[in-house]
C-alpha cells in the first residue's frame, strides 16, 4: 500500500470517529439531584437492602453527624470544660511546685533565718518583765523620774490589755520639771532593761517659771505565763463558738 493511500485511510477513520463523538450522548452529571429525590421517594423503609447507593450515604452521614451532635451535647461539651478545668489546675500545682522547689533548695538558708529569729524574739521577750517583776519595773520608773528631780504630780497604772502572747500595762504620768530634767527623764525611759514606750505625749508650760508639766501614758508589757494563756486559749475558743 502506497504512502498517499494509507495517509487517507486514516483521515477518513479520524472523520468517522468525530462523527461518533457528535452524535454520542452527553455526559451525565456526577450528582443528579431529580433522581436522589425520586430515590427517597421511593425508599421502602422496610426494606433497607435495596435503597440506592446515594440515599444510603446520605442517610449514613446524617445519623454520623446527628450521633456526633449528641455526643458533643451530652458527653463531650462537659467534659471538654473539665479539661480546661484540669489545665488551668495544672498550671496552678505546677506554679507551687516552682515555689516549694525553690524553698527546698534554700532550706538551709530558711532553717538558719528561723534560728536567727527565734534568737531575737528570745532576746525580746526577755525583755519582757513577769508579773512577779511588774512591781520591781514601776519602782524603776518612779525612781527615774525622782532622780531627774522631777515631781511626780501622777502616777496611775491601769488594767492590763492581753495580747496574743503578753499584756499590755499602761501608767498614767503627770510630771513637772525643767525642759533638760523632762528630757533626760525619756532618755532614762529609754535605757531601762525592760521595754517601757512614751504615748501621747503632751508637753505645757508650768505654773512657775520655766517650769514644763508633762503629761503622758507609759507603757510596758509582761508575758503571760503558760496557766494565763492556757485560759485566753479557751477564752479565745468560746468566742469562736459563739460566733
Amino acid at each position: 500500500m502506497k504512502l498517499a493511500d494509507l495517509l487517507k485511510k486514516r483521515t477518513a477513520e479520524r472523520g468517522v470517529r468525530a462523527d461518533k463523538d457528535k452524535f454520542a450522548e452527553p455526559k451525565r452529571p456526577l450528582l443528579d439531584f431529580k433522581q436522589l429525590v425520586e430515590d427517597f421517594k421511593t425508599l421502602d423503609p422496610k426494606d433497607p437492602g435495596l435503597w440506592p447507593l446515594a440515599p444510603r450515604i446520605i442517610i449514613l452521614l446524617g445519623l454520623f453527624v446527628g450521633l456526633l451532635a449528641v455526643a458533643w451535647w451530652f458527653g463531650w461539651n462537659a467534659q471538654l470544660d473539665d479539661l480546661e478545668a484540669q489545665k488551668v489546675e495544672e498550671v496552678t500545682f505546677k506554679e507551687e511546685w516552682v515555689a516549694k522547689k525553690t524553698q527546698a533548695v534554700n532550706l538551709d538558708e530558711y532553717r538558719r533565718q528561723l534560728a536567727e529569729i527565734d534568737r531575737s524574739f528570745g532576746a525580746l521577750l526577755k525583755q519582757l518583765p513577769n508579773r512577779a517583776e511588774m512591781g520591781d519595773l514601776l519602782v524603776d520608773i518612779n525612781k527615774a523620774a525622782q532622780g531627774r528631780g522631777l515631781s511626780v504630780e501622777l502616777f496611775k497604772p491601769g488594767g492590763e490589755a492581753p495580747r496574743d502572747f503578753y499584756a499590755e500595762v499602761p501608767i498614767t504620768l503627770t510630771l513637772t520639771g525643767g525642759y533638760h530634767d523632762i528630757g533626760g527623764f525619756t532618755g532614762d525611759i529609754a535605757k531601762l532593761p525592760r521595754i517601757v514606750t512614751l504615748n501621747d505625749l503632751n508637753l505645757t508650760a508650768g505654773n512657775k517659771e520655766g517650769s514644763l508639766v508633762l503629761r503622758t501614758t507609759a507603757k510596758t508589757f509582761r508575758y503571760l505565763d503558760e496557766e494565763e494563756l492556757a485560759r485566753q486559749k479557751k477564752a479565745n475558743a468560746g468566742k469562736g463558738t459563739q460566733k
